[in-house]
């Protein structure tokens, strides 16, 4: 490399090398951060060094120094720390709707962020996890095609698919497009979901995106009731269950205080729990009553009971005995 360009991109090899080696733990010498600029092309001495790194640190990439017979350069200040870090890559591995191929080159990228040094430490205790992955890499495309049609204001189209027997992909309304307003992404028990407006149903619907196909977005302006609905997001996944819409409903549950964890969990911290006899409390949520939802209800046993409105109460009672009758054929 010539030495005018070489000086030029010097102090940018200089930050690059450190941040990306070096932590506390690990501090470069200058003798061998002088031979790892040789390496690149790149000549510079002792006394240009300590005048570069001065530079980096006056505008602000902070790089530390032991000094000594060898002066020892570091860098600490990351963006993530190593628990942070941590957190993401488990997310990544457990996500279902991220394919093995994507998952494997999301590690790379998160673990990287806290330098080389400590990427090898952070790979070396990856746990994989027993999640059922997706297979479908356009998935990626997908998203960002999602993303920028709810930034500029259009609708996207797609096809949508279920799998057979054999695990191939058979194609809802006979292979006709979908065509909706998206509202936002959420992602919810390990899948990831488009909530959008769906000027069929006349209503807010949602669609897995692992499960989308040849999205595109339009040059359609989104329904005008995207804007007027002003869908408050997170009230809404804590009505619907396992992403079901159903007939909106205020119930009121009686439960056993056991359950005082998972209905916090399900209807956020903010939910009132009232004390009822017996050792009992009782509440009320809005949610969305669907199949998905008196499923949630029946799996509790005696430890949940609905009791109120009548009408879901019917429901529960429906349900129960269309259960019981199909176990007793």
């Amino acid at each position: 490399m010539k030495q005018e360009k070489a000086n030029k991109i010097k102090l940018v090899k200089i930050w690059e090398i450190l941040s990306q080696e070096t932590d506390e733990n690990n501090p470069m010498g200058t003798q061998t951060l002088l031979k790892r600029l040789k390496e690149l092309g790149i000549d510079c001495t002792r006394k240009t060094l300590y005048a570069d790194i001065n530079v980096l640190n006056e505008f602000g990439y902070e790089i530390l120094c032991t000094r000594g017979v060898s002066n020892m350069y570091y860098v600490v200040d990351r963006k993530f720390d190593m628990p942070e870090l941590r957190i993401l890559i488990d997310a990544v591995q457990a996500a279902s709707f991220i394919t093995p191929k994507k998952t494997k080159e999301f590690v790379d990228k998160i673990a990287h962020l806290s330098g080389s040094r400590s990427a090898e430490v952070l790979k070396s205790n990856v746990v994989e996890f027993n999640t059922a992955k997706s297979t479908n890499e356009s998935i990626y495309y997908a998203v960002n095609e999602i993303a920028l049609a709810i930034k500029d204001g259009k609708q996207v189209e797609f096809l949508y698919f279920d799998k057979d027997v054999n695990k191939k992909r058979v194609y809802r309304k006979n292979g006709a497009k979908y065509l909706v307003s998206p509202v936002a992404t959420i992602f919810s028990n390990d899948k990831y979901y488009l909530v959008c407006y769906d000027d069929k149903h006349k209503d807010i619907s949602h669609y897995r995106i692992d499960r989308m196909s040849e999205v595109r977005m339009t040059e359609i302006s989104v329904n005008s009731i995207v804007y007027t609905k002003q869908l408050d997001l997170k009230k809404h996944k804590g009505q619907v269950f396992d992403m079901f819409t159903g007939k909106p409903e205020k119930v009121r549950f009686l439960a056993d205080k056991s359950l005082i964890d998972v209905i916090s969990d399900k209807f956020g911290e903010q939910i009132k729990l009232f004390s009822a006899p017996n050792d009992k409390i009782s509440f009320t949520a809005d949610v969305q009553v669907s199949k998905t939802f008196l499923a949630w209800c029946v799996g509790f046993g005696k430890d949940l009971k609905v009791m109120a409105p009548d009408n879901v109460v019917k429901q529960l009672k429906e349900y129960t005995t269309e259960l019981f009758e199909h176990y007793n054929k």
